[in-house]
């Protein structure tokens, strides 16, 4: 343990990203059950998979996490976070310290087809101009976290339909 308020120095996942990725979301920093699990987006209420399937028009939230895998890397979707490091305590964006970035200039030879930049909320959304300066196109998305209250989810999935589909 380390850092304020004795939280622990965390890393994140790998990303998940296919030779055709299109399109890249990134997320903020895993939750502790996304951390847990090893997995993306784990957490039960996360609507992440949910809104993901209906955009893909696949059951994804049926799907055991290989086959998510499989389906996201088929269609030109990669997953990833801005932070590769961090100290936190719980799973909330604003409890964020000490954070470390990912290397997105290493995206050029790992996705060489990847256009287009989807940030999953706010807190992962500041690295927006960085990834423009990159060359690819952002767009900021309201946040699947069920801390993201504010939005219903019918307002979400058009969000995300129009990005990921428009």
């Amino acid at each position: 343990m380390s850092g304020a308020a004795g939280a622990a120095r965390l890393t994140g996942l790998p990303p998940l990203i296919g030779p055709g990725a299109r399109v890249l979301i990134l997320g903020s920093f895993p939750s502790e059950a996304s951390l847990a699990a090893r997995q993306y987006y784990a957490h039960k209420q996360n609507q992440f998979w949910r809104i993901l399937g209906a955009v893909l028009g696949q059951p994804v939230t049926t799907m055991d996490y290989a086959a998510k895998q499989a389906a996201v890397t088929a269609a030109g979707i990669a997953i990833w976070d801005v932070y590769a490091s961090c100290e936190r305590a719980g799973s909330l964006d604003s409890a964020i310290r000490n954070a470390w970035p990912n290397d997105f200039g290493a995206l050029r030879k790992s996705a060489v087809a990847l256009r287009r930049v989807c940030f999953n909320g706010q807190a992962a959304g500041r690295f927006a101009p960085q990834l423009a300066a990159l060359g690819y196109e952002t767009r900021v998305l309201p946040s699947t976290s069920p801390a993201n209250a504010s939005w219903t989810i019918e307002r979400k999935l058009a969000a995300w339909h129009e990005a990921l589909r428009g």
